[in-house]
């Protein structure tokens, strides 16, 4: 079954308020025997998807405490307690924290005392409640499975897809009346991410966020992925490339252009790639002679398994391998899954993406007839 699209890793359960300070102070309470000295870690995300740690402080009596200087920007910050599974999330807000977990379930944190960590709660509060519906009925779902009773499972199936339009509905509305959350920038980076809304209603949401919210890196992510995504957008001018082809001979995309060329990104280890292969070499071998021109761009790690692929597939079009840096070019498209295609004009003009299928050699036959 799919997951419901507003679950989060962390659970928020309480709300209350703190006194000012002009420091972040997180005071902790662990309940479920943690033996003093016990190390507590409070890190942050880093550069390039490292971690960043913050401070180390150790437990006394089931309690740490937390006093760090008031960070430039609101990314989350990260509990985590040595040994034990899991961490807890919160907002570095001026003033006092209040968090609480049992050590064996530090999801089911709860959290309080700032206006941030407020509506973290709130949202998180809110989405508990759906995300409880959709495991009453996963329960049912999974026992009309067993007993292989169809109708019931058609008609779960349906009443889920319903709660997770709910589930949508309600992180849109909430995203809408909290535009100074930075749980609603979050928010907005997995609905972009998952492809939940259209890339304009994205960015309606974006432009609606205080400054405050838009200055977090969730938000910088998914502004950067949309510029980039207008780079490779159709009716763009492809971006220009040259890599190693199977020779070790630098291969440049300008060189390779035919009347249609299709730029298509796999890898030996990519199943659906190696599927759709055969439909490619198909539609290659009709207009090739009528101006269609491949390059493929590989994502391997392997230049032998690359080669081997090759062959195995009979894939006679030019082929290109970065084996420095094999996310080179796939990061100048926005290439974040693979199969990816892209088909240029003669000019190198984006026409068309990730046609697949009948669906490629129609749109070929059209443009080469």
């Amino acid at each position: 079954m799919k997951k419901l699209l507003v679950t989060l890793t962390i659970a928020v359960l309480a709300v209350s308020c703190g006194e000012k300070t002009d420091s972040v102070v997180l005071n902790g309470n662990l309940r479920g025997d943690v033996a003093d000295g016990t190390q507590v870690f409070l890190k942050t995300a880093g550069e390039n998807n490292s971690v960043k740690e913050i401070d180390t402080v150790t437990v006394k009596d089931g309690k740490f405490v937390f006093n760090t200087p008031i960070p430039t920007t609101l990314d989350p910050y990260y509990v985590f307690i040595d040994k034990v599974r899991g961490n807890m999330m919160f907002f570095p807000e001026q003033g006092t924290i209040e968090m609480s977990a049992h050590k064996d379930s530090l999801r089911n944190v709860i959290i309080s005392g700032t206006p941030q960590n407020d509506m973290f709660t709130d949202f998180i509060e809110g989405s508990k409640k759906i995300g409880e519906k959709v495991q009453s009925i996963q329960k049912d779902y999974q026992k009309a499975a067993m007993a292989q009773d169809t109708a019931t499972v058609k008609a779960l199936q349906d009443e889920i897809k319903e709660i997770q339009e709910e589930g949508k509905e309600f992180e849109v509305n909430f995203v809408k009346e909290n535009p100074n959350a930075v749980i609603s920038g979050m928010v907005i980076n997995r609905l972009f991410q998952n492809r939940i809304l259209t890339e304009d209603e994205i960015s309606e949401l974006v432009n609606n966020l205080s400054e405050e919210v838009k200055n977090t890196a969730a938000v910088t992510a998914i502004l950067e992925m949309i510029n980039k995504n207008k780079a490779t957008s159709i009716g763009a001018k492809a971006p220009e490339f040259t890599a190693p082809n199977l020779n070790g001979e630098p291969l440049a995309l300008k060189d390779a252009l035919g009347k249609v060329t299709i730029v298509d990104f796999w890898a030996a280890w990519c199943v659906p790639c190696r599927k759709e292969n055969p439909n490619v070499v198909n539609v290659y071998n009709k207009y090739h002679d009528k101006g269609l021109n491949i390059v493929g761009v590989s994502l391997d790690k392997n230049a032998t398994e690359w080669k081997k692929a090759i062959e195995e597939d009979g894939l006679p079009w030019s082929h290109v391998y970065n084996e420095k840096d094999v996310q080179e070019i796939a990061k100048l498209y926005n290439v974040t899954s693979i199969p990816s295609t892209f088909i240029l004009d003669e000019k190198g003009v984006i026409i068309a993406k990730n046609l697949r299928g009948d669906d490629l050699e129609k749109k070929i036959a059209e443009l080469l007839q």
